[in-house]
């Protein structure tokens, strides 16, 4: 098991299970993990989810990289999954919790 600290300093655990859903659904986040991380670590940007989620967004060449995440108490979270995507409009319509200055 991995972990990160948010930028709200909450540990952040991306289980094996978790890791396995996510490069199976979105096989080209494979051999990514560290980008995967490092998008909570160090995110561009974070916002809202529906179901009170966190999506971290971070630019990583010509795309982004999102990863959703919960933080459950101040101590601890976990990673739900992750994706690409080279859109972000809809992201950015969303409620921006945080963002990189």
């Amino acid at each position: 098991m991995d972990s990160v600290i948010s930028v709200n300093n909450v540990a952040i655990r991306l289980t094996e299970e978790r890791w396995l859903h996510i490069i199976d659904s979105h096989d080209d986040l494979a051999g990514r993990k560290e980008d995967v991380l490092k998008t909570i670590a160090e995110p561009d940007f974070i916002v809202r989810g529906i179901r009170k989620e966190l999506l971290a967004v971070r630019k990583v060449n010509n795309s982004w990289i999102v990863s959703v995440y919960k933080e459950i108490i101040k101590s601890d979270g976990f990673i739900i999954t992750a994706f690409t995507t080279s859109r972000i409009a809809y992201l950015l319509k969303k409620e921006t919790l945080w963002k990189k200055q």
